[in-house]
């Protein structure tokens, strides 16, 4: 079993090129942020040019579920990486390395390292929409990355996004204000995540995920936020992870490496977040 989850997250890295090759804005570097969406696994993530890791050179450190990172400019290139279980000595063997993956140029991206519908780990990259919306309007974008089955997103007790499935994507463009979202099970009202107030601010887009497992009862919300968007189509998106002002490479890889270890079992438990 654990070598078919390996199998599958090798695949999923394995596509990555392939899936950031859509043209986003930016001219030049790609503008990366990682979404940690795999259930109790905290990790580090080193990158070197040589394959040969130190302490002084973690990119991630206690990356833990449901971080979103700040965003990093990645010049186009290949890159390597090593993933240790949190608080391991990067000078021996790593859990799990990844070498010579590619990065494109111009890329808009959130890489999500998350479970698919049947609680595999997996890693879906989304192309982010950082077109301008209307004057007094926010965009709300709502991603399904959870080991659940079609979900509904419910304001005020209705759905207003219907049957949305993992690893799939929905959105709209709302008047600015605080909508106290839920999500229940496609074709009910019972919510197993929320209620919860998001904060759909003008000129900004909040990207909403769903994470976790449905049957491990874990199911939580991660916010990513791209301000600008009134005035500008190159919005940056905000998060909450902690980075070293060299850590461009490692968030692409890290959720490459945080799929791959997910797959294999590895890694401490980390403590469970709901909403």
């Amino acid at each position: 079993m654990r070598r078919a989850l390996a199998a599958t997250a090798v695949v999923a890295v394995a596509a990555l090129p392939l899936a950031l090759t859509t043209p986003a804005h930016a001219a030049d570097d790609a503008s990366v942020v990682v979404v940690h969406g795999v259930p109790d696994l905290t990790v580090d993530v080193y990158g070197s040019a040589d394959t040969t890791y130190s302490a002084d050179e973690a990119l991630l450190e206690d990356f833990e579920p449901g971080t979103v990172t700040d965003p990093v400019k990645l010049p186009a290139g290949t890159y390597n990486l090593a993933v240790f279980p949190a608080g391991d000595d990067p000078s021996g063997d790593p859990a799990i390395e990844a070498t010579d993956v590619e990065v494109p140029a111009g890329a808009n991206i959130s890489v999500v390292a998350h479970l698919d519908a049947d609680g595999n780990p997996t890693l879906t990259p989304f192309v982010n929409d950082v077109d301008p919306v209307a004057a007094g309007q926010g965009r709300l974008v709502v991603r399904h990355t959870a080991a659940a089955p079609a979900v509904d997103v419910l304001a005020g007790g209705e759905a207003v996004f219907s049957g949305l499935t993992n690893p799939n994507e929905d959105s709209a463009d709302l008047p600015a204000g605080t909508v106290s979202a839920a999500v229940a099970l496609a074709g009910t009202t019972d919510p197993v995540i929320g209620p919860a107030d998001v904060d759909v601010a003008e000129g900004t887009s909040t990207i909403v995920y769903a994470w976790g497992s449905a049957e491990d009862d874990n199911l939580a919300l991660a916010v990513q936020t791209i301000g600008g968007l009134h005035s500008s189509p190159s919005g940056v998106p905000s998060g909450t992870a902690e980075l070293p002002a060299d850590s461009t490479p490692a968030l692409l890889l890290g959720a490459a490496g945080l799929a791959t270890l997910a797959a294999v079992g590895m890694g401490p438990r980390a403590r469970r977040s709901r909403v």
